[in-house]
């Protein structure tokens, strides 16, 4: 090594020092010894030498306490991706263990891959899945991050946007999630430098104007609370911290909620910490008799945790002098927590066993993030997933038994039902909020009484509108894996009526033949073993339309020309068909009953014939269909239809309530239901405003009459106002 290298691997050495504990120093000489040899003659973005950046995410991994095998992997975290150096060779040399972190944070970069979208989701779920085996691989991912955004002047603008988004969305996030309050927050503020250099400035100078006389009134502020709180609680061991608020912190509520600096209250805060849980109310307490506390600024995080852990109590008072600051109050294991997340709590060190019951809780979310993107298919789901799901903006509602739910600002009800159960969102026909129904949309806020409303009517289950309602990835997988498992049938149908529907309005006519053959080669290319999986998967929400169809647009364009379907002339002939409906001229056809109008013995109906899935029947007053059908695209595919007279069948209806918000109503309204020998598949309600509501009720009838003497019976409950059949 040279005189350099020599130097910088003291330094290295002084930091393990200054850390203490118990070190392998021979494993990690070996591995910079290796580091060196290997990254010998290449040079980083900053033109020093590339073992420096391995040497300083070390650095980084030491000052948070991390062990022997991890600092080894952070200096040979490089060597696999950019030397000669297999993941083989590392094993062999440094062990299993040290091979499993330098892979977990080794890029996917030996496949193919269709777009750089894909190749950062396929080497984040890369990272996950080691992440799941051993957490250490993304607190060193998070280093060299971190390393890598302290270094980034060095390169094209361009480069540091594209690097300082994703960080924002991505690798802060997680720094959150697990609890790494320093990272997250260096993080945060070198990303929105490169993305919003104007308002960092703006932020930093306006920090740096007000700082010389902030400081000396919370100088002063600290001096009357250590003052009071030492004569009021004797022998209680406190230390006494002040704190600013981050850049990014800042800039969140500044540009994002159009707030201006003087408007942010907790821009700095005083924090002070103790040794009891009991400490912290009896110093709060003090602290609400010293200052005037502001109206609804006191979060109580002891008794009701982040999802990372984070200890606290919040609050923000206004001094005499008329300047409002925060107050955080924690135990010095909170605080400790508060800083290092995850790795103030770590196991792999010498000695000490791995297996931790609460760690694995606390990363149940990595398992979720994987299910849920393997459930949609999608890769890009697996960055939504971090960017939604990892939000730092919580909200907290409460059971009626008193369970909190933590979920990212934003959710519904739908989200807060999957949250409790998978069973429970399955279930629910309507939720309450406080004691009020809401509409199944409706937007959680922070300490909200929510209540599901369930059935357990057979059949019943979510319906697919949901997907667009829920937010968290969590409930949308839940939501997708119910469709896939109980409605394949109903999914292949969808998928295939919403694929021809695309077609349509792309302008990609194909015939019957063409269709059949395009839609076989489509589930050949994506691995699916028959087409009926393939639209299975689209009816279900497993694949987006929108992300097939250029390929289909591609594939169209290359024909040289496109055969028109032969509508050939059939005998006369009639039958009946299981959904009581006689088609004039076709025998022993396939036949469905259209869900855009959902026709009834009753209705006038026309049938409309599809590729390859008989003939569906509409309403004759339905919008999909022609006024004058001889006018239309392709008259030839619209054939008679009547009702079976003498068949007695169940159809599902919808009618639509309005009424007066009262209690009771939905009872009611099921007690008809049960009266009438009703199968009830799914209810919805939501408020209108001056004390009415709306609720969407789903039910089996037999024809038109009886659903009018349906309506008739729901007419007559007090404070009904009005009944309508819907038609979709």
């Amino acid at each position: 090594m040279t005189d350099k290298q020599l130097s910088d691997y003291k330094e290295l050495e002084e930091c393990l020092e200054a850390q203490g504990g118990n070190y392998d120093i021979d494993l990690i000489k070996r591995a910079f010894e290796y580091c060196v040899t290997m990254h010998a003659g290449q040079k980083r973005w900053t033109n020093e030498e590339y073992y420096i950046h391995p040497l300083s995410v070390a650095k980084i991994i030491i000052s948070m306490g991390m062990d022997s095998r991890s600092i080894a992997a952070c200096l040979l975290h490089d060597v696999v991706e950019d030397t000669k150096a297999t993941k083989k060779d590392i094993k062999e040399m440094f062990g299993a263990e040290v091979a499993l972190l330098v892979d977990g944070v080794t890029k996917i970069g030996q496949i193919s891959i269709n777009s750089k979208e894909q190749q950062q989701a396929e080497s984040l779920r890369k990272m996950l899945i080691a992440m799941g085996k051993d957490i250490r691989v993304i607190i060193i991912k998070l280093a060299d991050r971190l390393h890598n955004m302290r270094t980034l002047d060095a390169i094209p603008e361009a480069k540091q946007r594209e690097k300082s988004l994703e960080t924002l969305e991505i690798y802060a996030p997680i720094a959150h999630r697990l609890g790494i309050r320093w990272v997250k927050e260096e993080l945060e503020d070198l990303s929105i430098k490169h993305l919003d250099p104007v308002a960092y400035a703006e932020i930093e100078e306006s920090l740096i104007v007000r700082k010389a006389q902030r400081e000396s009134i919370l100088n002063d502020i600290k001096s009357r609370i250590e003052e009071r709180l030492k004569a009021e609680m004797p022998g209680v061991s406190m230390r006494f911290q002040g704190r600013v608020k981050s850049v990014y912190g800042i800039y969140r509520k500044m540009y994002l909620q159009d707030r201006s600096f003087d408007e942010i209250y907790d821009i700095y805060a005083i924090r002070i910490i103790t040794d009891t849980v009991n400490d912290c109310y009896n110093i709060l307490g003090i602290m609400h008799d010293m200052f005037r506390p502001i109206p609804n600024r006191f979060k109580d995080y002891i008794s009701t945790p982040k999802p990372n852990m984070y200890q606290s109590l919040h609050t923000t008072v206004i001094s005499r002098e008329g300047v409002p600051f925060e107050i955080q109050i924690r135990t010095f294991e909170m605080h400790h927590t508060a800083e290092y997340g995850i790795a103030a709590h770590w196991k792999y060190k010498e000695g000490i066993d791995g297996n931790d019951k609460s760690l694995e809780q606390r990363l149940a979310w990595i398992r979720q993030i994987l299910e849920s993107s393997e459930v949609s298919g999608d890769t890009s789901e697996l960055v939504r997933s971090i960017k939604v799901d990892l939000s730092q903006e919580d909200v907290f509602a409460v059971t009626p038994r008193g369970d909190v739910i933590n979920l990212p600002v934003g959710s519904t009800v739908v989200d807060f039902a999957f949250a409790i159960h998978s069973a429970v969102g399955v279930k629910m026909i309507g939720a309450k909020a406080d004691g009020k129904i809401v509409p199944i949309n409706h937007e959680i806020k922070t300490g909200e009484v929510i209540e599901i409303l369930t059935t357990n009517q057979p059949g019943h289950g979510p319906s697919r509108d949901w997907l667009n309602i829920a937010v968290t990835n969590s409930a949308k997988a839940k939501i997708r894996s119910w469709f896939k498992k109980e409605k394949r049938e109903e999914n292949i149908e969808t998928g295939r009526s919403e694929l021809e529907k695309e077609l349509r309005r792309s302008g990609i006519n194909l015939n019957d033949r063409e269709f059949e053959e395009m839609t076989a080669d489509l589930a050949k290319r994506m691995h699916y073993s028959e087409t009926d999986e393939f639209f299975s998967a689209i009816g279900y929400g497993g694949i987006l339309i929108s992300k097939i169809i250029p390929r289909i647009r591609e594939d169209y364009s290359k024909r040289q020309s496109v055969s028109v379907p032969e509508i050939t002339d059939v005998a006369p002939k009639s039958s009946a068909s299981p959904e009581g409906v006689i088609v004039d001229g076709i025998d022993n056809c396939l036949i469905r009953l259209s869900r855009c109008c959902s026709p009834l013995p009753g209705d006038e109906i026309i049938g409309f014939i599809t590729r390859g899935h008989g003939v569906s029947i509409h309403k004759r007053d339905c919008n999909n269909v022609p006024a004058d059908i001889s006018a239309s695209a392709e008259p030839e595919r619209w054939i008679a239809a009547h009702w079976d007279t003498g068949k007695r069948e169940h159809f599902i209806s919808t009618v639509r309530i309005f009424s007066v918000d009262r209690d009771g109503l939905l009872a009611d309204i099921m007690s008809v239901a049960y009266n009438m020998r009703l199968a009830v598949h799914a209810m919805n309600a939501h408020q209108t405003g001056g004390g009415n509501c709306v609720i969407a009720i789903t039910i089996n009838t037999e024809s038109v009459e009886h659903l009018r003497s349906i309506i008739s019976q729901i007419e007559k409950i007090s404070g009904v106002y009005g009944v309508e059949r819907v038609v979709k």
